[in-house]
């Protein structure tokens, strides 16, 4: 799974790839993504790719939140399509994560909480 990373300052973004995030991907996505999770405490993914997430996908996902609180850090979402949003408000995520509409809300958060 190759990641498009881009560096925003000292906020990294992360443009999820593909269609889906699910039981097929979910761990080749934690394996590739934990390096930039290592280097890196202020992380954004941009979700706007993404159509179709399971709970293998959002538990992927919320390790990712994990690992980085852990160390101090945190982790944004953003971009998400309706089908994405809608799951994560009917299993109650958007509790747990800061989702944002746009990329550059999300660094901004970062930049506000500074």
């Amino acid at each position: 799974m190759e990641l498009n990373v881009e560096h925003m300052g000292d906020v990294t973004v992360v443009v999820l790839p593909g269609e889906s995030l699910d039981a097929s991907n979910a761990a080749e996505f934690k394996q590739t993504i934990a390096p930039i999770l290592e280097k890196h405490s202020k992380v954004v993914f941009d979700m706007s790719q993404l159509r179709f997430v399971d709970s293998s996908g959002l538990g992927a996902i919320l390790s990712c939140l994990r690992q980085l609180n852990a160390r101090g850090g945190d982790l944004k979402l953003c971009g998400m399509t309706k089908p994405v949003r809608a799951l994560f408000e009917l299993v109650r995520m958007h509790r747990i994560f800061d989702i944002y509409n746009t990329r550059d809300e999300a660094i901004g958060a970062f930049q506000l909480a500074a």
